[in-house]
């Protein structure tokens, strides 16, 4: 029987055989731990990360997916003044529900279309 990690990895590399981030249409790649939540806007084509943002500079406290909101509106912000609107959504192998999907939620409302 494959163990979680594993099987999020073999969810990962099929994903991520399959989409690509330019400089015009970034790759947006969220990562979950147990407290955390890490999102990056990332250009594959010269390897350079363009935006980012993380729980971990939050002072703010409350359940996990009020922060990974909050978390979204952060990265859609930066997004925004970095000139990016549209970007390609990477769940990273996780599944797109909870806090991924309250991070993707409030991308959209700050302006992201994926």
């Amino acid at each position: 029987m494959i163990e979680k990690v594993q099987r999020r990895l073999k969810i990962k590399k099929s994903i991520r055989g399959k989409i690509s981030g330019s400089a015009e249409r970034p790759r947006m790649t969220v990562f979950r731990s147990n407290k955390q939540i890490y999102v990056q806007l990332v250009d594959d084509l010269t390897g350079k990360t363009l935006a980012a943002a993380s729980s971990l500079k939050l002072e703010e406290k409350g359940a996990k997916k009020e922060i990974a909101a909050k978390v979204g509106e952060i990265v859609a912000k930066k997004a925004q003044e970095a000139g990016i609107t549209e970007v390609v959504f990477d769940r990273n192998g996780f599944l797109y529900h909870g806090r991924i999907k309250e991070l993707a939620d409030a991308a959209r409302k700050g302006g992201l279309k994926f």
